[in-house]
């Protein structure tokens, strides 16, 4: 461990079947009026909204209900739920659902009592509250983003063609989060698997920087084994409560920041991924399925010694007889056939993106990246390319 760190995580977590009996002690820790923010209705039809309603009603609380929150929520979804959350004058946001509606959350909770545009603070110049914070929490219904246990917070602005995440201070994280593995098995296939490859994306992120000897690598190595294997039970048989609850587990310590501690970090796939999905709105799993391994082999070269390591570690590939290069494109292949078994998209043309949209792809890149650290715009547009 070569790096200097701090590391505090104030979230509490509430795990398995029984998750949301603990949800009326916890709210009875802050005021009466609940802003309740959710998605397009599955909540309700898988009767997850009427067993909240309800702990809401038996704790006292006066509900404002924000619901509509899209798969990527959008700067303008964020000024309505603002004013109607400081019409309400809500003192807790309750989000219940997946990624997206925690995300939404938090980008709320540092919104409400600002005066000026989140969009342009918290996104475009990166400040940080100054104003009071709004308590958040969360009930889980989809896996993937770790947004559960962080303080991230990703917006898009269509008009802008921009998909930009915030990680703001421990302040801003969740104060508390349910999750019940049940509560995520209507999630439609292709979201589960979208969410499955974001979670691994996100330990990769951390995990391909560096070479030294770094406990945080051995921690990721055994996240990616896992979400590996319980997904291909789960993509076989999606009510196996064993291994969506490893899913669900392994999605939420991807992305806690535990295991990038005492590290550098790339996340150049999510600004490519979210450039992208930026332009197509497309599953920011799948976005991120699309760009990887093109920009995975064009970076090998430069680290081959951990392309190798994970190529024995998390593939087991054997090495006898091979060159290091040769392992580590081994590895490579083997994470592009379990990608393929699970049905991934792997490409930004099945996701609606055309060779015409690459310069604008690009030129999001460019702004969410700051200016790119290893590659150049040349080497961005010829990943694009090769990602279509």
């Amino acid at each position: 461990m070569l790096g200097n760190f701090s590391y505090a995580n104030p979230t509490k977590l509430y795990f398995g079947k029984d998750a949301l009996s603990f949800l009326p002690g916890e709210l009875a820790r802050y005021g009466k009026h609940v802003a309740l923010v959710y998605g397009g209705g599955s909540i309700k039809r898988n009767g997850i909204y009427d067993q909240v309603m309800d702990v809401l009603k038996k704790a006292g609380k006066e509900v404002t209900e924000i619901s509509g929150v899209m798969s990527n929520p959008t700067a303008d979804k964020l000024k309505e739920g603002v004013q109607i959350a400081r019409k309400a004058n809500v003192d807790f946001i309750l989000a219940v659902g997946g990624g997206s509606c925690c995300d939404y959350a938090k980008a709320l909770s540092v919104s409400v009592h600002y005066d000026g545009d989140p969009w342009d603070k918290y996104f475009l110049k990166m400040e940080e509250p100054d104003c009071e914070i709004v308590p958040v929490g969360c009930v889980l219904t989809m896996v993937g983003t770790g947004s559960e246990m962080n303080a991230g917070s990703v917006i898009t602005n269509h008009e802008q063609k921009l998909k930009i995440g915030h990680v703001f201070g421990e302040e801003v994280m969740p104060r508390f989060s349910v999750m019940n593995p049940e509560f995520t098995m209507t999630v439609p296939q292709y979201q589960m698997i979208s969410g499955i490859y974001d979670m691994f994306n996100h330990i990769c992120e951390q995990y391909f920087s560096g070479d030294d000897d770094n406990s945080s690598d051995y921690l990721a190595e055994g996240l990616m084994r896992s979400v590996i294997h319980s997904s291909r039970i789960a993509v076989k048989d999606p009510k196996n409560y064993e291994a969506r609850s490893n899913l669900m587990w392994d999605a939420t310590w991807a992305l806690n920041t535990l295991i990038g501690k005492g590290k550098t970090q790339d996340w150049m796939v999510h600004m490519l991924g979210q450039a992208a999905g930026a332009i197509t709105n497309a599953a920011h799993g799948m976005t991120l399925a699309a760009v990887s391994l093109p920009y995975y082999r064009h970076i090998l070269p430069y680290g081959l010694p951990k392309f190798r390591r994970f190529a024995v570690n998390v593939w087991n590939v054997q090495t006898e007889g091979k060159t290091d290069e040769e392992i580590a494109r081994e590895g490579l292949s083997a994470m592009e056939s379990w990608m393929k078994e699970l049905g991934l998209v792997m490409n930004l043309t099945d996701l609606g993106a055309t060779e015409e949209m690459i310069p604008d792809i690009v030129k999001a890149t460019i702004i969410l990246n700051g200016g790119y650290k290893t590659l150049t715009t040349e080497e961005v547009e010829e990943i694009l390319k090769e990602s279509l």
